[in-house]
């Protein structure tokens, strides 16, 4: 049992149109976790929604930000990949939409705004990182095969939380390089981090509209899905104990 509703919400003159879902028992009375949910390359659509909805009936309050805004949310892969280059040369730009969103969920009175945490997919999944890289107040950010690139390492020392990052193996998309300095940015300042690779699964193994198709290197993976579903619910379990 769980509310949804949508949330709109303006940033910079611009409307924004978030997605909320609560367990059917959460009040001002009985606060609980928040966790901001950040949408894959095609903003906050039905599968960001029922990542949401899952989370809720899990027990926690979930808020997909919408990153881009209303006038903004991409109608094909070559409009979603302009956007999505905007905001990774952007990252200022990008923590800034990232810590709006979070600042809805924290003030809403169902939530413990003293227990929050991040978690994004893909696109979503560098979110995750680059708010934690903000230095915002949560508890945990939670990569699902995001960009795991580290283009300013000295900012790593802003991360107060702990760190999870999900990640296929054969993803393409991810250089070793990049790898690399993610872990060099992690242990530099001394982050309580955990890289999860999946062997034999690519990129996007979390959403089944990705297709079934690794040659692409781009796949849903139902084993990787479940493993990396279960692994969040114990990192929150974790850090909200």
């Amino acid at each position: 049992m769980i509310q949804e509703r949508a949330i709109s919400y303006s940033v910079d003159g611009v409307l924004h149109e978030g997605f909320l879902a609560l367990p059917s028992d959460a009040s001002a009375l009985k606060p609980v976790p928040g966790i901001l949910v950040i949408h894959y390359w095609f903003g906050v659509t039905s599968e960001t929604k029922s990542k949401v909805s899952a989370l809720a009936r899990e027990g926690y309050a979930a808020f997909a930000v919408d990153v881009y805004g209303t006038p903004f949310h991409p109608k094909n892969q070559e409009e979603a990949g302009a956007i999505i280059a905007r905001y990774k040369q952007d990252r200022v730009l990008f923590r800034k939409k990232l810590n709006e969103g979070l600042a809805i969920l924290s003030a809403l009175p169902e939530v413990d705004s003293k227990n929050l945490a991040a978690s994004g997919y893909c696109f979503g999944g560098t979110g995750a990182i680059e708010l934690a890289r903000s230095g915002a107040p949560i508890k945990g950010a939670v990569s699902f095969h995001g960009g795991l690139d580290s283009p300013e390492p000295s900012i790593g020392k802003n991360i107060r939380c702990k760190v999870i990052a999900f990640h296929g193996a054969d993803d393409p998309f991810v250089s070793a390089s990049d790898l690399d300095a993610f872990e060099q940015e992690m242990r530099e300042h001394q982050v309580d981090w955990q890289l999860v690779k999946f062997g034999g699964v690519v990129h996007g193994f979390t959403n089944p509209e990705a297709g079934n198709d690794p040659s692409r290197g781009l796949a849903y993976d139902a084993r990787a899905d479940q493993r990396s579903w279960q692994g969040m619910k114990a990192f929150f379990k974790e850090i909200f104990k």
